[in-house]
Protein backbone atom coordinates (compact mmCIF):
# COMPACT_ATOMS: atom_id res chain seq x y z
CA UNK A 1 0.00 0.00 0.00
CA UNK A 2 1.40 3.19 -0.68
CA UNK A 3 1.57 6.04 1.68
CA UNK A 4 -0.99 7.97 -0.57
CA UNK A 5 -3.18 5.28 -0.35
CA UNK A 6 -2.73 4.85 3.04
CA UNK A 7 -3.61 8.50 3.80
CA UNK A 8 -7.25 8.22 1.82
CA UNK A 9 -8.06 4.72 3.93
CA UNK A 10 -7.68 6.88 7.33
CA UNK A 11 -4.52 5.17 8.24
CA UNK A 12 -1.11 6.45 9.35
CA UNK A 13 1.09 7.46 6.57
CA UNK A 14 4.24 9.21 6.02
CA UNK A 15 3.67 13.06 5.37
CA UNK A 16 7.22 13.47 3.70
CA UNK A 17 6.80 11.13 1.11
CA UNK A 18 6.80 12.22 -2.38
CA UNK A 19 3.22 11.64 -3.46
CA UNK A 20 1.65 13.01 -0.56
CA UNK A 21 4.19 16.18 -0.55
CA UNK A 22 2.90 16.82 -4.29
CA UNK A 23 -0.11 17.44 -3.54
CA UNK A 24 1.01 20.26 -1.11
CA UNK A 25 3.16 21.92 -3.60
CA UNK A 26 0.37 21.88 -5.67
CA UNK A 27 -1.78 24.15 -2.80
CA UNK A 28 0.72 26.33 -2.89
CA UNK A 29 0.86 27.07 -6.37
CA UNK A 30 -2.62 27.17 -6.18
CA UNK A 31 -2.89 29.43 -3.42
CA UNK A 32 -0.24 31.81 -4.72
CA UNK A 33 -2.53 31.90 -7.73
CA UNK A 34 -5.68 33.13 -5.23
CA UNK A 35 -3.63 35.40 -3.14
CA UNK A 36 -2.08 37.18 -5.87
CA UNK A 37 -5.28 37.55 -7.78
CA UNK A 38 -6.78 41.51 -8.33
CA UNK A 39 -9.21 41.28 -5.04
CA UNK A 40 -11.46 43.87 -6.87
CA UNK A 41 -11.69 41.32 -9.82
CA UNK A 42 -14.91 39.08 -7.99
CA UNK A 43 -14.68 36.96 -11.38
CA UNK A 44 -11.23 36.10 -11.50
CA UNK A 45 -11.46 35.67 -7.67
CA UNK A 46 -13.88 33.09 -8.61
CA UNK A 47 -12.05 31.31 -10.98
CA UNK A 48 -9.12 30.74 -9.00
CA UNK A 49 -11.11 29.28 -6.04
CA UNK A 50 -12.66 26.73 -8.37
CA UNK A 51 -9.57 25.86 -9.90
CA UNK A 52 -7.77 25.31 -6.56
CA UNK A 53 -11.03 24.10 -4.40
CA UNK A 54 -12.37 20.43 -5.18
CA UNK A 55 -16.31 21.90 -5.40
CA UNK A 56 -17.49 25.21 -4.86
CA UNK A 57 -21.13 26.69 -5.08
CA UNK A 58 -22.36 30.20 -5.88
CA UNK A 59 -20.80 33.16 -4.29
CA UNK A 60 -17.92 32.23 -2.71
CA UNK A 61 -15.70 34.73 -1.36
CA UNK A 62 -11.74 34.16 0.03
CA UNK A 63 -9.70 36.56 0.86
CA UNK A 64 -6.27 37.23 1.17
CA UNK A 65 -4.55 35.14 2.93
CA UNK A 66 -5.55 32.20 2.16
CA UNK A 67 -3.77 28.49 2.75
CA UNK A 68 -4.26 25.03 2.27
CA UNK A 69 -2.73 21.68 2.05
CA UNK A 70 -4.58 20.42 -1.00
CA UNK A 71 -7.16 22.01 -2.03
CA UNK A 72 -9.29 19.19 -3.76
CA UNK A 73 -10.33 18.09 -0.39
CA UNK A 74 -12.41 21.40 0.32
CA UNK A 75 -16.08 21.18 -0.80
CA UNK A 76 -17.70 24.86 -0.03
CA UNK A 77 -21.31 25.18 -0.17
CA UNK A 78 -22.89 28.82 -2.24
CA UNK A 79 -22.36 32.05 -0.56
CA UNK A 80 -19.51 30.75 1.79
CA UNK A 81 -16.55 33.34 2.71
CA UNK A 82 -13.39 32.74 4.04
CA UNK A 83 -11.89 35.82 5.77
CA UNK A 84 -8.25 37.07 5.82
CA UNK A 85 -5.54 34.74 6.65
CA UNK A 86 -7.64 31.53 7.31
CA UNK A 87 -6.20 27.96 6.77
CA UNK A 88 -7.64 24.88 6.13
CA UNK A 89 -5.50 22.11 5.96
CA UNK A 90 -7.57 19.61 3.78
CA UNK A 91 -5.34 16.26 3.78
CA UNK A 92 -8.57 14.43 4.25
CA UNK A 93 -11.67 16.31 3.00
CA UNK A 94 -13.46 19.69 4.10
CA UNK A 95 -17.24 19.83 3.75
CA UNK A 96 -18.44 22.98 4.50
CA UNK A 97 -22.18 23.83 3.82
CA UNK A 98 -24.56 27.17 2.49
CA UNK A 99 -24.06 30.38 3.98
CA UNK A 100 -21.19 29.67 6.20
CA UNK A 101 -19.15 32.67 7.22
CA UNK A 102 -15.00 31.79 8.32
CA UNK A 103 -13.58 34.58 10.60
CA UNK A 104 -10.10 36.04 9.93
CA UNK A 105 -7.01 33.59 10.96
CA UNK A 106 -9.39 30.61 11.55
CA UNK A 107 -7.32 27.01 11.11
CA UNK A 108 -9.23 24.07 9.95
CA UNK A 109 -7.39 20.93 10.47
CA UNK A 110 -7.68 17.65 9.19
CA UNK A 111 -4.55 15.87 9.94
CA UNK A 112 -2.73 14.73 13.24
CA UNK A 113 0.38 12.96 14.25
CA UNK A 114 0.96 10.03 16.80
CA UNK A 115 1.70 10.80 20.56
CA UNK A 116 4.67 8.99 20.51
CA UNK A 117 8.64 10.73 19.63
CA UNK A 118 8.73 7.52 17.94
CA UNK A 119 5.86 7.70 15.20
CA UNK A 120 6.65 11.56 14.72
CA UNK A 121 10.22 11.04 14.33
CA UNK A 122 8.89 8.75 11.14
CA UNK A 123 6.79 11.75 9.71
CA UNK A 124 3.35 9.89 10.32
CA UNK A 125 0.46 11.89 9.99
CA UNK A 126 -3.50 10.36 10.73
CA UNK A 127 -6.25 11.98 8.57
CA UNK A 128 -9.73 12.90 9.71
CA UNK A 129 -12.68 14.57 7.53
CA UNK A 130 -14.11 17.81 9.14
CA UNK A 131 -17.82 18.68 8.36
CA UNK A 132 -19.77 22.22 8.92
CA UNK A 133 -23.00 22.43 7.95
CA UNK A 134 -25.52 24.86 6.93
CA UNK A 135 -25.87 28.67 8.53
CA UNK A 136 -22.52 28.22 10.33
CA UNK A 137 -20.67 31.17 11.29
CA UNK A 138 -17.22 30.91 13.06
CA UNK A 139 -15.86 33.75 14.61
CA UNK A 140 -11.98 34.57 14.13
CA UNK A 141 -8.71 32.93 15.56
CA UNK A 142 -11.02 29.56 15.55
CA UNK A 143 -9.19 26.19 15.61
CA UNK A 144 -11.44 23.31 14.54
CA UNK A 145 -9.74 19.48 14.92
CA UNK A 146 -9.44 16.45 12.76
CA UNK A 147 -12.89 14.29 12.85
CA UNK A 148 -14.90 17.29 13.74
CA UNK A 149 -18.63 17.46 12.61
CA UNK A 150 -20.65 20.94 13.07
CA UNK A 151 -24.03 20.70 12.52
CA UNK A 152 -26.55 23.56 11.13
CA UNK A 153 -27.35 27.10 12.67
CA UNK A 154 -24.29 27.25 14.54
CA UNK A 155 -22.10 30.45 16.07
CA UNK A 156 -18.54 29.34 16.88
CA UNK A 157 -17.22 32.90 19.62
CA UNK A 158 -14.03 34.14 18.75
CA UNK A 159 -10.75 32.07 19.83
CA UNK A 160 -12.63 28.79 20.27
CA UNK A 161 -10.77 25.41 19.86
CA UNK A 162 -13.28 22.83 18.71
CA UNK A 163 -12.41 19.52 19.71
CA UNK A 164 -15.78 17.33 19.67
CA UNK A 165 -18.67 16.85 17.43
CA UNK A 166 -21.43 19.74 17.90
CA UNK A 167 -24.98 19.87 17.52
CA UNK A 168 -27.47 21.79 15.26
CA UNK A 169 -28.48 25.06 17.00
CA UNK A 170 -26.48 26.52 19.38
CA UNK A 171 -23.56 28.82 20.37
CA UNK A 172 -20.06 27.69 21.26
CA UNK A 173 -17.06 28.76 22.95
CA UNK A 174 -14.10 28.47 24.77
CA UNK A 175 -11.22 26.25 25.20
CA UNK A 176 -12.04 23.66 24.64
CA UNK A 177 -15.66 24.75 22.88
CA UNK A 178 -18.80 23.99 24.49
CA UNK A 179 -22.78 24.54 24.53
CA UNK A 180 -22.74 27.77 25.85
CA UNK A 181 -26.28 28.13 24.75
CA UNK A 182 -28.96 27.20 21.94
CA UNK A 183 -30.58 29.53 19.63
CA UNK A 184 -33.66 28.89 17.41
CA UNK A 185 -33.81 28.07 13.71
CA UNK A 186 -35.63 31.05 12.25
CA UNK A 187 -35.48 29.59 8.59
CA UNK A 188 -37.42 26.52 9.01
Amino acid sequence: MTELEKLEAGLEYDFWDKEVNARKLNAIKGCQKLNSTNPNDEEAVFIAIKKLFGTVGENAIVLPTFTCDNGKNIHVGKNFLANYNVTILDIAPVHIGDYVMIGPNTLITTVNHPLSPKGRRKHLGIAKSVKIGNDVWIGGNVTILPGVNIGNNVIVAAGAIVTKNIPDNCIIGGVPAKIIKNIENDIE
